[in-house]
């Protein structure tokens, strides 16, 4: 999320620096400069120790490019022994702090216990990169179709801050693109593209028998929390109160900066509405749906749900099947795995995983994801008005500039069995069963621009069609 760019970062600082000066900032800076500090360290940090790229230039790119003014006074400081980077206002506040760990990514450190943090990680077991002379999926190379190729080379369709797009007709790779400085190679960031993989990984204990959808009792019996069920959960629907507004130290921006333990202080909300009376987009449901699929692995409730063997699942038994060889899962500094925002994977990984939610959860011939799983996922949720789906889906498209409410796909003549995966800052994955395509848009296009990727996938079903 970049939302440092939605938050007031300048006025918090001149509110601080008038009421007490300088020495007030940095020993308690307010809320907004940690919740930048430790944003800022957290995006840098995954970009250089996953995705390989500089430090300074992620800060200036990612961070400081598309956000408030006063981010140009962040500095970061990028320790590559210690795996960790600190990154501060004027040099002296904020200090915010992510650090590194083998098959976890990075996680922030709001309490400064970088060595607490740091204990949640697994060593991966290698996956092949999938050779260039072998057609994609199992391999990387590509079918090339003038026509679809054509599309993705106009830069309106492309649209601005593009870093990776993949076309997938009929399971083969027909066309991609990648922005300047960035390769097919290059790992990027879904942010709530996450969520639903975080569904799948969750579809994958029903399938072992540890989980169902309509379980409840996740929280103490008498609490009227432990009404919530799986589903409800899945469809955003569970009543619980969450604040995923970026204008302020809201839910969603303290759970990601400020809090060591996400699940916990998701689990710690009220409710705000019965379950499954009430549609409310939550990236905290996401990281609870997390936590209950950690400990279902786990296979023990009294067991911890953070062991390097359960951390080590997306990896193993989702990842590695698929050949999705650059994916990485984070988890946050107490073991939680981030299921709601944090999940990095280069374009074409990330069409594998949309390729596999288009074959019903089936990987070579392999079945993952209970039968109907994925089709479930894409059925509308009754609370949401038919934009959201029952796991961790969009029926709808990005808005762009449609009016809140309405459908932002209908004037672009779509097929109607079209779903969504999206993701902030203009990341998305067009599945649409009828067409047997997936289309992958990646990057880094703040929503204020109101790019919208439906007119590139109405071009492409025209062309695949043709």
């Amino acid at each position: 999320m970049q939302m440092a760019s939605k938050i007031g970062l300048a006025a918090a600082a001149v509110l601080v620096i008038a009421a007490g000066g300088a020495a007030t900032l940095a020993v308690k800076p307010p809320e907004l400069l940690k919740v930048g500090a430790n944003y800022g360290a957290k995006i840098v940090c995954s970009n250089v120790f996953i995705a390989g790229r500089d430090g300074q230039a992620v800060l200036a790119d990612d961070v400081q490019a598309p956000g408030h003014p006063v981010l140009k006074y962040l500095k970061v400081n990028v320790d590559q022994q210690r795996k960790t980077v600190r990154a501060q206002f004027f040099g002296f506040v904020g200090d915010g702090m992510a650090v590194y760990r083998p098959g976890t990514g990075c996680a922030v450190a709001p309490d400064g216990d970088v060595a607490l943090a740091s204990q949640y990680q697994f060593r991966p077991i290698p996956i092949w990169a999938p050779s260039p002379n072998v057609p994609w999926p199992t391999g990387s190379l590509a079918e090339t179709r003038v026509a679809v190729q054509a599309l993705l080379d106009q830069d309106t369709l492309a649209g601005p801050g593009m870093r990776g797009i993949a076309v997938i007709h009929r399971g083969r790779l027909i066309a991609q693109r990648y922005g300047q400085g960035y390769s097919a190679a290059t790992p990027l960031l879904g942010w709530s593209m996450t969520k639903t993989v975080t569904a799948a990984l969750l579809g994958m204990q029903i399938a072992d028998g540890k989980l169902s959808l309509q379980q409840s009792g996740f929280w103490p019996q008498g609490d009227s929390r432990a009404q919530i069920t799986v589903a409800q959960l899945m469809s955003m629907s569970s009543g619980l109160h969450y604040n995923e507004g970026y204008g302020d130290v809201s839910d969603v921006t303290r759970m990601l900066y400020l809090e060591p333990d996400m699940a916990a202080f998701t689990a710690a909300q009220a409710l705000d509405a019965a379950p499954g009376s009430k549609w409310n987009y939550s990236s905290g449901t996401s990281v609870l749906l997390s936590r209950i699929w950690q400990r279902a692995a786990a296979g023990n409730p009294a067991a911890p749900a953070t062991t390097a063997e359960v951390l080590a699942l997306p990896h193993n038994r989702l990842f590695a099947p698929l050949g999705m060889h650059s994916a990485v899962m984070e988890a946050d500094a107490r073991g939680n795995l981030v299921g709601s925002s944090y999940m990095y994977a280069n374009t074409q990984d990330w069409a594998r995983f949309g390729q596999f939610l288009l074959q019903d959860g089936v990987w070579q011939g392999k079945r993952i994801l209970p039968a109907g799983f994925a089709d479930t996922m894409q059925q509308p949720a009754s609370a949401s008005g038919g934009q959201y789906g029952q796991g961790q889906v969009w029926r709808w498209g990005p808005s762009g500039d449609t009016p809140e409410g309405q459908n932002p796909d209908a004037r672009f003549q779509l097929p109607a069995d079209t779903y969504w995966m999206q993701g902030h800052d203009g990341q998305s994955i067009a599945v649409v069963p009828s067409q047997q395509l997936v289309v992958v848009r990646l990057g880094l296009t703040p929503h204020r621009l109101l790019y919208q990727p439906q007119p590139l996938l109405a071009a492409v079903v025209k062309a695949v069609q043709q």
